[in-house]
């Protein structure tokens, strides 16, 4: 694809949509691209990320230890999984961005910010009745 940004330019959802849009039009691909098959495609991706972490355990953030080759790949398959998820929007009609920034409203909304910081129970969703 030509017209990349540079290194320093954003990329905005707005222009992965385009860009996929775009690829799938010109390859006639289009009539393959239902949200059942782009969903499918989009599980097969995170697959393929999970089995970058399968045997790893716990890494550090940054991933310090990793080969550049390793992060290049990791990059790939986020890209995917990305562009598989962009592409699914785009194609049942859902504006992500506006989605996603709707979606940290309510989870402020849901899980607010405390003084004392948050506990292990609260991002992991769990609570007993003495909390």
């Amino acid at each position: 694809m030509t017209g990349l940004p540079g290194n320093g330019d954003s990329v905005t959802l707005d222009m992965l949509k385009e860009k996929m849009a775009q690829f799938a039009k010109e390859r006639d691909w289009d009539q393959f691209h239902s949200p059942r098959n782009l969903l499918l495609a989009l599980v097969g991706e995170v697959g393929e990320l999970s089995e970058i972490f399968q045997w790893k355990g716990e890494v550090p953030k940054g991933l310090p230890d990793w080969k550049e080759e390793e992060k290049v790949h990791l990059g790939e398959e986020l890209s995917d999984v990305l562009l598989y998820l962009v592409r699914l929007s785009d194609i049942c009609g859902i504006d992500l961005g506006n989605a996603a920034l709707r979606k940290v409203q309510l989870n402020a909304i849901k899980y607010p910010a405390k003084d004392e910081g948050c506990s292990t129970k609260q991002i992991h969703g769990t609570s007993t009745e003495a909390d």
